[in-house]
């Protein structure tokens, strides 16, 4: 647990959360951890059963590069001589060497970008031999192939260090070169980037895409530089932000969740260049509200420590990278320390953020995504037409997420089951707008699944049309897993599909004649304790164009007056085949 100074509700109305709340949650985390280093401070070892891909070693320096990012942050000199101990012994002697797609160079990039932050309270205090080592140890980091994602840019983080110190600099500005152009291929827009190849969307454009390059442009004064990414940073923001709950939960949605309050990063790291469309309190309500949500629901353990989950230790979180110290990637949400006392940030009143303000459905062309927020709850929620990585299933193929709720990872919470098969693989995005989303995706080879969502407050009409099964296919459809407690899920049925137990559950059909059949039901997650039914907020009508290929029609009309057409369509003109779009008239 950390012990946090009495709320300032004056300066911040939604959090009670100040400069000095964040400070001393550093330096708790910091003294935490201090108990597990080993003597001569080079590794951190901290508890837990779980090791990763990369060994004990590896996970020690982990600890030692994860945290001192922290205390990077916190710049604080009493911590900082804690790590330069470390340095005395660990490049070159304790730590692994850093190789092709090895750990140890993503750990490099967190040493690097420490002793960059802090050259003058660490580096420039450190012995000529202790200097060469470490600069010896980094400097593999030059040459080291990367994994085809973020990692890319460790290289340029390590190059940026290193070609500011003079320790070969020209090895360094050929990292950097390599990597600012291999990621320039994956920025797809709109201030979003695919993370490596295909449509990998998740936190990782806030906390590693635009933090790496923003930060390395900010350092180097590349003002040129900086006004690229700058500006793409800003441009995402305005999406960013409306990821966190009222509550300031972040979406739970994508890989390595257990990184936890990293997701602050970006918040800030628009406020330290000054491109951001958030106004000070507003960055600082949202980045306070993820810092206060895994304090107060219980992420820090009795020893003060961050274990690998996300409310507390969570099993189904562990990727075969993740080591004990891995959740200190969290370090990366104190950027904002940098940021002076007498900053905007942290003097202005918090103003509310997006789910505090007003319900929304807001449409995120380049992902494909639908954001879906409600102010009376505090929730929002994805609806995932575009986001596509089945290695990280199911933080990354369910249809949709939210702030409130996690993925089910054995009863397939969000999903289309034609045949027992809940497969959703090949996502193609079909388009989205004022309210609407759809996207097909392929089960398995011929079966397809076109589906479109609309909606309006809490409620979502949720419409499915199986292609390409044999008739008969049992179909079944999934809504919202909800936790025990004030939330409440509901799935209905439309068209298709008969009365179902709950949510998880989910409603069930079969497949007709004609090689195509569509499914249509209503769904709703919210925390209103007596919402109006279900029935009375929307009405839906489904027909069927036997002349038009067998098109449907599905037309949408919401008790406040809103109504839209949308029509499935066979594009290759057979109404037996397996290739659908959908678009509104």
């Amino acid at each position: 647990m950390i012990e946090l100074p009495a709320e300032d509700r004056a300066l911040s109305p939604y959090t009670g959360y100040s400069r000095t709340h964040w400070e001393v949650a550093a330096d708790a985390l910091l003294a935490a951890v201090e108990p597990y280093a080993t003597p001569d401070r080079a590794l951190y070892h901290l508890p837990g059963d779980h090791v990763s891909q990369s060994g004990h070693l590896s996970d020690g320096l982990e600890g030692y590069a994860r945290t001192l990012l922290l205390a990077a942050f916190r710049r604080d000199e009493t911590a900082l001589d804690r790590y330069a101990d470390g340095l005395a012994t660990g490049p070159g002697g304790v730590w692994p060497r850093i190789g092709h797609r090895g750990q140890p160079l993503v750990e490099a990039a967190s040493v690097a970008l420490a002793l960059r932050l802090t050259r003058p309270l660490l580096w420039d205090r450190l012995d000529d031999s202790v200097r060469q080592r470490t600069a010896d140890w980094l400097a593999d980091a030059l040459t080291a192939e990367p994994w085809p994602c973020n990692w890319e840019l460790f290289p340029v983080t390590v190059g940026g260090f290193l070609a500011e110190i003079g320790h070969r600099p020209e090895a360094a500005r050929k990292a950097i070169d390599r990597g600012l152009e291999r990621i320039e291929g994956w920025y797809l827009g709109d201030g979003w980037y695919t993370d490596g190849d295909g449509r990998k969307f998740d936190y990782y454009n806030g906390w590693a895409m635009h933090l790496y390059t923003v930060v390395h442009a900010w350092l180097a004064d590349d003002s040129e530089l900086l006004s690229v990414y700058g500006r793409r940073l800003s441009c995402h923001l305005a999406d960013y932000a409306r990821l966190f709950g009222g509550d300031g939960a972040p979406l739970h949605q994508g890989r390595s969740l257990t990184y936890r309050f990293a997701t602050a990063a970006p918040l800030w790291l628009g406020a330290l260049i000054g491109q951001t469309p958030l106004a000070p309190g507003e960055t600082r309500r949202l980045a306070s509200g993820a810092l206060r949500y895994f304090l107060d629901g219980g992420a820090v353990d009795e020893r003060g420590l961050l274990p690998l989950g996300w409310l507390g230790p969570d099993e189904s979180l562990v990727q075969n990278y993740s080591g004990p110290a891995s959740p200190y990637w969290a370090s990366k949400g104190f950027l904002g320390l940098l940021l002076p006392p007498e900053h905007q940030v942290w003097t202005a009143t918090e103003e509310p953020g997006p789910a505090d303000r007003a319900d929304e459905v807001r449409p995120v062309a380049v992902p494909n995504w639908l954001l879906q927020s409600t102010r009376s709850d505090g929730l929002v929620r994805l609806h995932n037409h575009g986001s596509d990585d089945v290695r990280y299933d199911p933080y990354y193929t369910r249809l949709a997420y939210s702030t409130a709720t996690t993925p089910h990872p054995v009863s397939y919470d969000n999903s289309v089951i034609v045949g027992g098969d809940p497969s959703r693989t090949g996502i193609e995005p079909l388009g989205t707008g004022a309210g609407w989303i759809a996207s097909r995706h392929t089960v398995r080879d011929g079966i397809t699944v076109t589906s479109l969502v609309v909606a309006e407050g809490a409620v979502e009409v949720r419409a499915h049309l199986v292609a390409g099964a044999a008739p008969g296919t049992p179909v079944r459809i999934t809504g919202w897993a909800a936790p025990d407690g004030a939330l409440r899920a509901e799935l209905l049925p439309v068209s298709g599909l008969s009365e179902g137990l709950e949510s998880l559950e989910g409603l069930t059909g079969e497949t007709g004649a004609g090689g195509a059949t569509l499914f249509v039901a209503l769904a709703r997650l919210t925390g209103e304790p007596d919402p109006r039914p279900l029935r009375d907020l929307v009405s839906v009508r489904v027909t069927v164009d036997d002349i038009d290929h067998g098109a449907r029609e599905v037309s949408v009309r919401w008790v406040s007056g809103a109504e839209g057409v949308f029509r499935f369509t066979a594009s290759d003109g057979r109404s037996g085949g397996s290739s659908w779009s959908v678009t509104p008239r």
